[in-house]
């Protein structure tokens, strides 16, 4: 059974940058095989990876929804949804890609929540690893987008506004009794020490901090991939130090 890796927290956090460098972690260190799930309807984890924009999950939607003639004769449309959606998983070097995106029609968010749930359900078995990088907020966890993890990464930044949002997330879960094995608090873009007694009240476990990195802005003002981060860069080293609770398959 593959590994499930979940990310959440609130925008401008840099959670989809931090999915990217698990997904290099994971890759360059030959742990197994990935896929990782663009779950934000922004869609911005590919542009990350530095991979071309290809099919999603919502314009699959939409053009069924637009030609319901396009589902053969004699196959259910779940079954042909199932395939188109097999078929837009895009193949990278060293990683496969599959984008939620967002779709038009009314109502079919929802549909789309339910059927990415299915998607995951069905892959985790021909994937070591499943990052998720899941949209800002809670929302993805009130409609249930993700029901399991074996580890979620709750990212904020050191603020009490994003500590807060951290707890937030947390009680949610618990709420909605996700099965999650791991849950984490990681601290992005800072570099001193944080106050003990504020980690301890967001119930989560601390895994550390990554200090903030100029080199990550600059690849993404021109357009460049996190491949493209040099590797001495201090927080792709820190990562991988932590990287040993996010990652181990114990």
């Amino acid at each position: 059974m593959g590994r499930i890796i979940a990310m959440a927290g609130k925008g401008g956090t840099g959670k989809t940058t931090l999915s990217a460098l698990i997904i290099r972690c994971i890759k360059e260190k030959k742990l197994g095989s990935v896929l990782a799930i663009d779950a934000d309807p922004n869609s911005n984890l590919g542009e990350a990876l530095g991979v071309r924009d290809g099919e999603n999950i919502g314009r699959i939607l939409d053009s069924i929804c637009s030609n319901p003639d396009k589902v053969p004769a004699g196959m259910a449309k779940e079954r042909f949804i199932q395939h188109q959606v097999q078929s837009a998983i895009q193949e990278e070097e060293g990683f496969d890609i599959l984008s939620m995106g967002k779709p038009e029609g009314p109502g079919c968010y929802c549909y789309v929540n339910n059927l990415l749930r299915g998607v995951i359900a069905g892959l985790v078995k021909n994937y070591d690893y499943i990052v998720i990088d899941n949209e800002a907020g809670l929302e993805h966890l009130s409609r249930r987008t993700s029901r399991f993890a074996d580890t979620l990464i709750v990212v904020s930044d050191a603020s009490s506004v994003g500590l807060k949002s951290a707890k937030r997330i947390i009680d949610l879960v618990k709420q909605l009794k996700f099965e999650v094995k791991k849950s984490f608090l990681l601290i992005n873009r800072f570099n001193k020490n944080i106050d003990n007694e504020k980690i301890k009240e967001t119930g989560l476990d601390y895994l550390g901090s990554l200090p903030n990195e100029a080199e990550i802005e600059n690849l993404s003002l021109q357009g460049k991939s996190i491949f493209e981060l040099g590797e001495n860069a201090q927080v792709f080293k820190t990562l991988n130090l932590l990287g040993e609770q996010i990652w181990e398959r114990n």
